[in-house]
């Protein structure tokens, strides 16, 4: 989305000193709603505006320097289906007073939508400056904050910008701290991956030397005997996540042995098939405590950045548990198959890892809670967002919340896995944990939340002119005209990953939280945890509180036992504390005198 220009500050154009946010003042709007409701433009100035109007000036030009200042309001609140209504034609403009009216509303209670790094740069930068970026391949927000720190002079390999266009955009950025701080830490970051805080990176770790590779680890087991044709660790590492098909669990597996390796080669010159149980321990206290953090830790970016860190912060014990029992089970496949003689990890144990609930009704939204997100959700292009991000969003969170299905299971879903049986009854086949195959109704909700969603994508809405290889939920293409939340969805054949998705819906629990953190502060800070996986939780919860039964909501959510499902019956706790808290109630104040008050018998 581009910036309109600015016009400049003037008679009647009311105290914007410059800035498009600033809403012309009160007598440059009566002005401009005289003009709309049948005054000449002449007859509105001179009523609103004698006092600050200049000899000569022409009131046709204060007039259309009020109606640009508007545009440039709607433009940075990103209210562009405001703009047609201050830029419609003179003749015309009685037509559309009311309109107007409500307009001018809709700009006083918008905020100003702070900006974020995947945004465009011609979305917050003048139309020449991003331009220029743009042609000097800096698109995002992002990227410009990555280019900022490489030289002093940093304008001047971008043609066309200039030292005036610079401070421009250092003006933009001065505004807003908290992309600047973002900015200042990438590069720390950055400036240290040539210096002592220097970290290996992980695609490195096949191009090893000989000492550290693991070809001569210390407890390697004999060749002739070794069950693997791997000769080095990271090759034996790859046979063993070969094993598993799910690519959530080889990605999560991976990590973890990356992060290890990556320990032992920087940390303890040492390849992985020579880990010791001392070591084990060493590494067990470094996860809860990744030092040097210059080394270790760093803000979430592309692996392929040089600010990429294998941590963002120090492990939880539950955390520091997983990663050891995943470790455990990488060195007993590597016993079992003869690579190497010892597992360092077997026995290692992490004091105060409790064992996971498979529910906390914490992570679940009540039924006026939802109402609060879902609300906020129909109101998302007011908060910045285009509308085909909008709707997917919406289509998301119905979905998510009528079906409860887990993110890698949204994302995987195609129009083809979706049946009807000859009921009538809609069922989506899906493929959850242990790639178990399972079915799951669609409600109602579900169907017209799919249907509206097809409508905005431009796809059939009729089952028997679907393409099966549709996904339910259709990737954006990136436009740099608009920036990440301007993007549209035009083939509808591409679809997103579970990480995105639980990025957008992330995004919007953040965005919820502020905006209920005035009149609910505890909500707020509910939402600020909140993640997509938490539309689980809430689908089941309001199932049972809905009355479906214990059984048809474990088979809906494909659980392996009853028990998990029971444990989404926190509203029976509620109401067997109401009914023993009415059985047992405080003794009155008479009761306590007279219990209390000896009297003997005569």
């Amino acid at each position: 989305m581009q910036t309109a220009p600015v016009p400049p500050s003037g008679p009647g154009n009311g105290p914007s000193r410059g800035t498009p946010a600033a809403l012309p003042d009160l007598a440059s709007l009566a002005a401009l709603r005289a003009w709309h409701e049948g005054l000449t433009a002449r007859a509105a100035v001179t009523r609103y505006l004698a006092h600050v109007r200049d000899n000569g000036q022409s009131s046709r030009g204060v007039i259309a320097r009020i109606r640009r200042q508007l545009v440039a309001c709607a433009t940075a609140r990103q209210r562009d289906d405001l703009i047609p209504l201050f830029t419609g034609a003179a003749v015309t403009r009685m037509q559309c007073a009311a309109h107007v009216v409500a307009a001018l509303d809709a700009l006083r209670t918008t905020q100003v939508p702070a900006p974020r790094p995947a945004d465009s740069v011609s979305r917050w930068l003048t139309p020449r400056t991003a331009r220029a970026l743009s042609a000097a391949g800096i698109g995002s927000l992002a990227e410009l904050m990555l280019f900022l720190p490489r030289r002093r002079r940093w304008w001047q390999p971008v043609p066309g910008l200039g030292a005036a266009g610079a401070r421009a955009v250092m003006a933009f950025l001065e505004t807003h701290p908290k992309l600047t701080a973002r900015a200042a830490r990438v590069a720390r970051l950055a400036d240290q991956c040539h210096t002592e805080g220097h970290l290996l990176p992980p695609w490195s770790l096949a191009s090893l030397p000989a000492t550290l590779d693991g070809s001569q680890g210390r407890f390697r087991a004999p060749r002739e005997t070794c069950g693997l044709a791997a000769t080095n660790d990271v090759e034996a590492i790859g046979a063993w996540l070969g094993l598993h098909e799910s690519a959530h669990t080889v990605r999560a597996y991976r990590r973890e042995a990356e992060r290890l390796v990556l320990w032992a080669v920087v940390e303890r010159r040492l390849p992985l098939s020579s880990l010791t149980a001392e070591d084990a321990t060493a590494f067990r206290a470094f996860l809860r405590r990744p030092v040097p953090a210059a080394r270790w830790l760093g803000p979430p970016c592309p692996r392929t950045s040089p600010a990429w860190r294998p941590f963002a912060r120090g492990l939880t014990p539950r955390s520091v548990a997983y990663a050891l029992a995943v470790l455990r089970a990488l060195f007993a496949w590597l016993v079992h198959q003869h690579y190497v003689v010892v597992n360092p990890f077997a026995g290692v144990t992490v004091r105060g890892a409790r064992p996971r609930t498979p529910f906390d009704a914490a992570h679940a939204l009540d039924d006026r809670e939802w109402k609060t997100v879902r609300a906020f959700a129909d109101r998302l292009e007011h908060a910045g967002w285009k509308s085909s991000a909008a709707d997917r969003l919406r289509f998301v969170l119905d979905f998510g919340y009528a079906t409860g299905l887990r993110a890698h299971e949204f994302v995987a879903a195609t129009l083809g896995d979706i049946d009807v049986d000859t009921r009538g009854n809609w069922w989506l086949g899906v493929s959850g944990k242990g790639a178990k195959c399972g079915r799951v109704a669609l409600p109602p909700l579900a169907r017209d939340a799919l249907r509206r969603y097809l409508r905005s994508r431009g796809l059939p809405v009729h089952r028997n002119r679907w393409t099966p290889a549709t996904p339910l939920v259709g990737a954006l293409d990136r436009d740099q005209e608009t920036g990440q939340r301007g993007m549209h969805d035009t083939s509808g054949r591409t679809g997103i990953s579970a990480t995105r998705l639980r990025q957008v819906v992330g995004e919007l629990f953040q965005e919820a939280a502020e905006h209920v953190l005035a009149r609910n502060p505890a909500l707020a800070a509910k939402l600020r945890h909140a993640s997509p996986h938490w539309l689980r939780h809430t689908h089941a919860t309001h199932a049972l509180n809905a009355g479906v039964e214990l059984v048809a909501v474990r088979d809906n959510l494909r659980h392996a036992s009853i028990a998990t499902t029971s444990t989404y019956l926190h509203g029976e706790e509620t109401k067997r504390a109401r009914q023993v808290s009415a059985a047992f109630r405080r003794r009155s104040p008479l009761q306590s005198r007279r219990g209390d008050t000896f009297r003997p018998t005569q």
